[in-house]
């Protein structure tokens, strides 16, 4: 039977006391395995032929790369939780979930007692109270400020400012008055109405919540053009607090316009008209419409003429022109068994004082 370590066959032939004598030197043992240090070549180590050619590897660099895994996650971690916080603590997010209250407006007619005088503009304005207002923007004029309970000086200053801005863009912009683009307007609004804004301009309605001129002034342009850019205003604003955190602003103005039929009307004409409107809307703002400079506009009260009382105010305002006359004209009928929710046809007279009434010789 062969000894220990020597193959079935026997030792070969030729080589003396077989292989084991001659490769005992360079046999380990276990021991001698598990206590070497491991080491590996570097790449300047290769390059140089006088420096050592192998380097030690130093025992924690074997735990670099689990620590540097370990703070990639933590980072993946540390970002998911703040797009996750961002999502929910986004201000235009809020803003969006915020409801805002409705507008609610209300248009009334006021018809002249007889024709409508006409004239130059500058002879038609002299000759009427609207002599003594101001022009355009300078006719809006600005309370002082003062701190309310709740609001800073500069708070209520900001509200002020906002509502000059609206009734300005809303009441006395050429364009938005001549059937033009609306977005200066459109860009002041709280976003909870602008829903109701967009739905009051695409189909208006006389039913106290979806009338254009309730949000601004407007004529139609294929029937009336203005005949003086210098609109004449005369107004207040007063600003109060209506809890701890709203402010309200109430605009009461009377805004003297000069027109005259559209070049394209049938009945265009050289001569000029006034007509005049008392216009009261008040306008809410809390702490999020003072920091992004916008308002809410939660009522709105017109009375403008001279206009016919069978016209409908909800989309455009049609005054009557230089010459034209009510005659026997009447409200439209009110149905009181038509669904929905009701409503009365309303009309006024404008007095002999106004500007655009009949007067005496």
């Amino acid at each position: 039977m062969a000894g220990p370590g020597e193959p079935p066959e026997g030792t070969p032939e030729g080589v003396p006391g077989g292989g084991e004598d001659e490769y005992r030197s360079v046999v380990f043992d276990e021991s001698f395995v598990r206590a070497a240090r491991l080491q590996e070549f570097s790449a300047q180590e290769r390059l140089d032929d006088h420096a050592p050619a192998v380097r030690s590897r130093r025992p924690w660099s074997r735990a670099r790369g689990s620590r540097q895994a370990l703070v990639l996650v933590i980072l993946i971690a540390l970002a998911f939780a703040t797009a996750i916080y961002m999502g929910v603590r986004h201000p235009y997010q809020q803003q969006a979930l915020r409801a805002a209250e409705p507008l609610r407006s209300s248009v009334i007619p006021l018809a002249p007692q007889g024709r409508v005088p006409g004239g130059a503009p500058a002879d038609l304005f002299e000759r009427s109270p609207a002599a003594t207002y101001r022009s355009g923007a300078e006719g809006v004029t600005l309370p002082a400020a003062r701190a309310t309970r709740s609001f800073s000086e500069s708070q209520v200053l900001a509200a002020l400012e906002s509502a000059k801005e609206y009734v300005v863009r809303s009441a006395l912009d050429p364009d938005v008055l001549t059937g033009g683009a609306v977005r200066s307007v459109r860009v002041l609004l709280d976003p909870g109405q602008l829903g109701q804004f967009d739905r009051s301009l695409e189909r208006p309605s006389d039913d106290g919540r979806h009338a254009a001129t309730g949000w601004l002034i407007r004529f139609d342009p294929a029937q009336v053009a203005l005949a003086d850019p210098k609109i004449r205003v005369h107004g207040s604003l007063d600003v109060s607090e209506s809890g701890p955190d709203q402010l309200e602003v109430t605009g009461d103005h009377t805004i003297v316009y000069a027109v005259r039929a559209a070049p394209s009307g049938s009945d265009a004409s050289d001569e000029a008209s006034l007509f005049t409107v008392r216009r009261e809307v008040r306008l809410r703002f809390d702490r999020d419409d003072l920091r992004d400079h916008r308002v809410e506009v939660v009522q709105s009260y017109l009375q403008a003429g001279p206009l016919a009382c069978a016209a409908d105010p909800a989309g455009q305002l049609r005054p009557l022109l230089a010459g034209q006359s009510a005659k026997a004209d009447s409200p439209a009928g009110t149905d009181p068994y038509a669904p929905g929710r009701p409503t009365a046809a309303v009309c006024g007279v404008l007095a002999p004082r106004a500007p655009s009434a009949p007067q005496s010789p």
